[in-house]
């Protein structure tokens, strides 16, 4: 899933995408491989008499806490012909309530020496302030004031649209990368809403106005379809008033369910391939649809974050030490799977070539290794050091204030409970080899795949 936020751009796989803080939940790079288990986060959570969930990750190393409210509503949740309104949105949310004006907010967190920013998912849009913990009402205050007081105007509105098809613009259009991806995205859901970039489509962009954010925003945007998470230097004793103050007086509204497409059964391979002269090393990327912690065959999930770690979890990874160490055709290679997604998800392969190496040779080997997995699965050895490596990343969940609550909202904001979360290391504990090989097996199917070429192109 992809995240945008309104100073950069938050997540695009391996070396082809920018990592984002939050891009990955129980997937992907070992130190973000953590749980919510009660003796990592400690976390206790309630919910306000309108619907709001609240959650308390006290962390007590230093007196300052991170304020963070999540919105189940993503890009997904978009109407037809309206991509990039939730990212939209977003950046509009910082133009001013009734009670502040424009970027007002933003200069009380300064002057406070706070830090704050904001992002956008397929599936949630979520925004954060990290300041002292004296100064946490003050933040409660203008959070719950912009759920339900923003203000918009053309005179805001509509030079923000042409900040954010310039954003586009240098993220995307002039990102080769970028480019091979977002397509790739569109080719690998043939129906659902996935396949639309969560910036959105440029001409849809220059469509979106003061009229279709505030709907947006009217539609969704709800103390009842909200999550609080609060980490740091407090109690959930503390927390509880101050929710109640400044969000338990929020009334609720009837929202949405949200109903998103189905995607049909997939019977065609597809390839994709984006020649740029700005390209220096070619690239492979293959993408596979694949099962969620909620949707599709999802007793495959944590078999699944097994298998990628076995495969990419490090220099002594299988695609790492057979194709860049042993082999010499690669000069990066790895995977990813993240299951945290509202619905299907996807498992990727990346390579780029050593100098002097073709990419078809490279996408070959990288196909070899696909298939012996397909015909052998991993070993027991594998399965026991990559359990080891994933529960031993969680001793690291609590160093950045900011991964307890990216972790929980994320979690949360996609269809996963507490309890849920803080299980995940026996649920890893107990894949088998065997199931990873029915996991791959079921996955790693070519009429569900996507393969992806980022190429020079020769300048004349």
């Amino acid at each position: 899933m992809h995240l945008f936020s309104r100073t950069t751009s938050l997540r695009f796989l391996s070396n082809l995408h920018i990592l984002a803080l939050a891009a990955i939940v129980f997937g992907g790079s070992a130190w973000f491989q953590a749980t919510a288990d009660a003796s990592v986060f400690d976390s206790e959570t309630f919910t306000l008499d309108n619907g709001m969930q609240v959650v308390v990750v006290p962390n007590h190393r230093a007196p300052i806490v991170t304020h963070m409210v999540w919105y189940k509503v993503g890009a997904a949740d978009e109407s037809a012909g309206e991509s990039g309104n939730a990212h939209f949105l977003e950046h509009l949310m910082f133009k001013g309530t009734k009670t502040l004006g424009p970027g007002e907010f933003s200069r009380i967190i300064q002057l406070n020496g706070g830090r704050e920013n904001a992002f956008t998912s397929q599936d949630y849009t979520a925004y954060f302030q990290t300041v002292a913990s004296d100064r946490l009402e003050t933040m409660m205050k203008h959070e719950a004031d912009r759920m339900t007081n923003l203000v918009l105007t053309d005179e805001v509105v509509l030079p923000e649209r042409d900040v954010v098809v310039e954003e586009r613009r240098s993220r995307t259009d002039n990102n080769p990368s970028a480019k091979l991806f977002e397509t790739m995205r569109a080719a690998l859901y043939l129906n659902h809403p996935y396949r639309l970039p969560v910036i959105g489509w440029q001409h849809e962009i220059k469509a979106l106005n003061t009229k279709t954010a505030l709907a947006f925003y009217r539609k969704w945007y709800a103390p009842n379809n909200a999550i609080l998470i609060v980490a740091g230097d407090v109690t959930a004793a503390e927390v509880r008033p101050l929710a109640e103050k400044y969000y338990g007086v929020i009334p609720a509204k009837p929202v949405p369910e949200r109903i998103r497409i189905e995607e049909p059964p997939q019977t065609s391979a597809r390839r994709v391939i984006h020649k740029s002269a700005r390209v220096r090393q070619p690239t492979l990327a293959i993408n596979y649809l694949a099962p969620s912690y909620r949707r599709g065959a999802t007793e495959h999930a944590y078999a699944l974050q097994v298998l990628d770690e076995v495969l990419s979890g490090g220099s002594t990874s299988r695609l790492y030490k057979t194709l860049v160490v042993e082999k010499k055709l690669a000069v990066s290679v790895g995977s990813n799977y993240s299951a945290s997604s509202l619905d299907l998800t996807d498992f990727s392969f990346y390579a780029s070539p050593q100098p002097g190496v073709e990419v078809e040779t490279l996408e070959a080997a990288v196909r070899a290794e696909i298939a012996k997995v397909l015909e052998n699965g991993i070993t027991p050895k594998e399965l026991a050091s990559a359990k080891r490596r994933k529960r031993a990343g969680s001793v690291y969940v609590r160093d950045d204030l900011g991964t307890a609550p990216r972790i929980i909202g994320m979690s949360l904001a996609t269809g996963r409970t507490i309890e849920e979360i803080e299980n995940w290391p026996d649920l890893i504990d107990k894949v088998t080899v065997e199931q990873v090989l029915a996991a791959a097996r079921a996955v790693f199917r070519d009429e569900s795949s996507v393969t992806g070429l980022l190429l020079p192109k020769p300048t004349s």
